[in-house]
């Protein structure tokens, strides 16, 4: 054996007892970290007030930390996903949270849950947006997960109309990156395939590439990206395209990986609860609002925020439920309502406004 070889060997035998020291510090310091929370929760039930086990506005301040403090090389996201998971954990031994998603199991809502609640959640599967607002207010659930928006396809329509008659609020905001793939299952011919099931969304999001691999194969609208990858299980002429929860859950191949028209595609998706969220240090606000119908209507409920310096970064328009041609704006801005130039805006704005409603503010999303 050469020198060498030995003093590789030497090294590596080094290098695997340091990561062995440093795995029992971890496991000590994730004992600990557990400890305290139980002792928060202990803390907290002797006060004798209705106890609020998860607090979006703490745990969106503890994953900013550990991503300020990241040296590398793991990414931030990364880090931001590792402390994820130990405070779900730590909370479950809290108080296990009960979330619901617009499902079914395998879709980028369930993605959005988890990655925004940890593993440790007990996550819910729901046929519908509407289903997913009852369970929530019916007291089922402490949270609910819905899409609001993507960033090549727009707006989700039924989430917004679904607050026009809903007391929640929104307590949070998931970014999440989304990549699709195309899948088979193991009876699938790939030389044979006449139909690609997908939903209607993911199918636009994936047009381009469609029109130039698959040009005369039939696009099959489905409910969900689950039930498209659900289907080719028994079908041998088919394909799927769906994200990598639903391959790994239906045990599909991966044919084509990102398929999607533009790299940057990405869905924001909302979690909605009951409680006021406190300020985080970096937080959004979502706001409702009716506007009389006259002219300069739009000019008054924009113009408070541009006095007070407020940056609007989303204003969409659905038509209202009391009466024909007549709309509701959908409006989220950058800060908390409890900043006073954003408080003096919306007492602008309600003056102005035929009916207001402010939907929530809560800490801003990251990718």
């Amino acid at each position: 054996m050469t020198e060498e070889i030995v003093s590789s060997d030497r090294r590596l035998l080094e290098l695997r007892n340091r990561i062995d020291e440093i795995d029992g510090d971890i496991g000590r310091l994730i004992s600990e970290r557990a400890k305290c929370a139980l002792e928060v929760a202990e803390v907290k039930k002797a006060s004798g007030e209705d106890v609020l086990y998860y607090r979006p506005e703490r745990e969106a301040q503890v994953l900013r930390r550990a991503m300020e403090r990241n040296e590398g090389p793991l990414t931030d996201e990364e880090m931001a996903r590792l402390f994820r998971e130990i405070m779900s954990a730590c909370l479950a031994l809290e108080e296990p949270v009960k979330i619901a998603y617009l499902g079914p199991e395998g879709t980028f809502t369930q993605q959005a849950a988890l990655k925004h609640f940890g593993h440790s959640a007990q996550c819910r599967p729901l046929a519908a947006i509407d289903e997913v607002f009852r369970e929530v207010e019916a007291g089922a659930v402490s949270y609910g997960v819905v899409p609001v928006e993507n960033s090549t396809e727009g707006v989700i329509n039924h989430t917004l109309d679904n607050f026009m008659n809903s007391n929640l609020k929104i307590c949070g905001e998931v970014e999440l990156r989304i990549h699709h793939h195309l899948m088979i299952s193991d009876i699938t011919r790939p030389d044979a395939i006449t139909r690609i099931y997908s939903h209607a969304q993911s199918l636009a999001q994936c047009r381009k590439w469609l029109d130039s691999h698959y040009p005369n194969v039939e696009r099959v609208a489905v409910a969900s990206n689950a039930e498209a990858a659900k289907r080719v299980k028994g079908e041998w002429n088919a394909a799927a395209i769906a994200g990598d929860m639903a391959a790994e859950l239906y045990g599909l191949k991966v044919l084509a990986e990102k398929i999607e028209d533009r790299p940057d595609n990405s869905t924001r998706f909302l979690i909605i609860g009951t409680q006021v969220v406190p300020a985080s240090g970096d937080d959004k606000t979502s706001l409702m609002v009716s506007m009389r119908n006259e002219p300069g209507a739009l000019h008054d409920l924009l113009e408070p925020f541009r006095r007070h310096n407020i940056d609007l970064t989303r204003v969409e328009t659905r038509p209202s439920q009391s009466g024909n041609w007549t709309y509701v704006f959908f409006i989220d801005f950058k800060g908390h309502r409890d900043k006073p130039e954003i408080s003096e805006a919306l007492k602008e704005v309600g003056a102005c406004a035929s009916d207001m409603k402010v939907l929530g503010s809560y800490p801003r999303g990251v990718l």
